[in-house]
């Protein structure tokens, strides 16, 4: 990381802006994408900046070529990004499969507007949640954050480079139009900038075997160019990326996968908890729709409701341990987000049966108001 590089102090950006900033400061060098409101002022900031730092901007075709060029440039030995919204993120769903199975470092931002379809495309939304965790086929885990403001913006594009980089996979950031398009102090510190570099092989070139996991079942990477054997396949392969169609191979691989994320999944998972303690009623929420609940529970504390709230930073994967825990404890959850129906489903599960969980859904294009999530805070009280 070259600090001269990075946009140091204190700034007034959106958080489109931000982002692309965050993937900077995080050492990516290659963003390869397509514009689509409302996430066009990444694609147009990584287009101004990195040429300026040693960077390649490509603007490609479509986005199932932007997400084949964050691949094949990842495995070139750059760090990449891409960054899309709704309609997208869909066209980028086989090729995130790919990357989840050739265990591809490389982060995905999806600015998420209404929709289906074409739907909305200057309008917010948070109905790309499920999407993000099941769209592309096949077993697999995923990790995805959801930034609630411009600074997260920038602290979690951070993040997400470093959690790709750590267990060896694509890593999305879930925001909404909302977010990406808000102004707010952004601050940037070059000094307090954590970065997790890749795993380089520790072993000589013939003992090198691409898909040997570690003691954490992350294989270390070697790029193209750096004179060991690499093989990158979708298909089933061994610990050398041969093909490999056995059910043995299959069962072995499948397992590694999933289990890099799971087994670390206490390490993953971050949350923001707030006035928990004691509470009658807590809302579990994400995103701009956690910035809308902080007024619900000032009205709600008015009524003598003591409530709290569970911001979830990383929706995938999910908090089940955290949601069971408030779920015991309380009279009931409400789950505001911007669809009519998604993390409200993670969050029954995890509830069990253990108190009322209540949906408060909005269809998108605006935000909840405040009086609506009152509603249902008094309805589970």
């Amino acid at each position: 990381m070259n600090k001269k590089d990075i946009l140091a102090g204190e700034h007034f950006l959106n958080g489109d802006v931000a982002c692309a900033e965050g993937a900077i400061a995080a050492g990516c060098r290659l963003f390869a994408g397509y514009p689509i409101t409302p996430q066009s002022e990444i694609t147009e900031t990584m287009a101004h900046r990195l040429p300026t730092i040693g960077g390649f901007f490509l603007q490609m075709e479509d986005e199932l070529a932007s997400i084949a060029a964050v691949l094949g440039g990842a495995w070139g030995g750059m760090k990449a990004m891409t960054a899309t919204s709704g309609p997208g993120f869909s066209l980028m769903m086989e090729n995130l499969g790919l990357g989840i199975m050739t265990e591809t470092p490389c982060v995905i931002v999806d600015v998420q507007r209404g929709g289906p379809s074409t739907g909305l495309p200057t309008a917010t939304s948070q109905a790309d949640m499920m999407q993000a965790r099941w769209g592309t086929h096949g077993d697999h885990e995923i990790i995805a954050y959801a930034p609630a403001s411009p600074q997260e913006m920038f602290d979690q594009t951070i993040k997400a480079f470093n959690q790709s980089e750590r267990y060896r996979q694509p890593v999305l950031v879930m925001a909404d139009e909302v977010v990406g398009h808000m102004m707010e102090r952004v601050v940037i510190d070059p000094d307090k900038i954590e970065i997790y570099p890749r795993r380089k092989p520790s072993v000589p070139y013939e003992e090198f075997l691409p898909y040997r996991g570690g003691a954490d079942m992350v294989p270390e990477m070697a790029c193209a160019g750096e004179g060991y054997r690499v093989h990158v396949t979708g298909l089933t392969h061994d610990e050398r990326g041969y093909p490999d169609l056995s059910v043995e191979s299959q069962d072995a691989l499948m397992h590694r996968l999933i289990g890099k994320i799971r087994d670390n999944a206490d390490q993953i998972i971050e949350v923001e908890e707030e006035n928990i303690r004691g509470a009658d009623v807590v809302l579990v929420t994400y995103g701009i729709a956690a910035r809308t609940s902080l007024r619900a529970m000032e009205l709600a504390e008015q009524k003598g409701i003591k409530v709290g709230m569970l911001r979830l930073i990383t929706v995938w994967p999910f908090p089940l341990k955290e949601v069971r825990k408030i779920a015991g404890a309380v009279k009931g959850i409400v789950v505001p987000e911007l669809n009519l129906g998604q993390i409200v489903r993670e969050v029954e599960r995890a509830a069990a049966g253990q108190c009322p969980v209540r949906l408060v859904g909005h269809a998108g294009g605006g935000l909840h108001r405040p009086e609506d999530i009152l509603t249902a805070i008094e309805e589970v009280a």
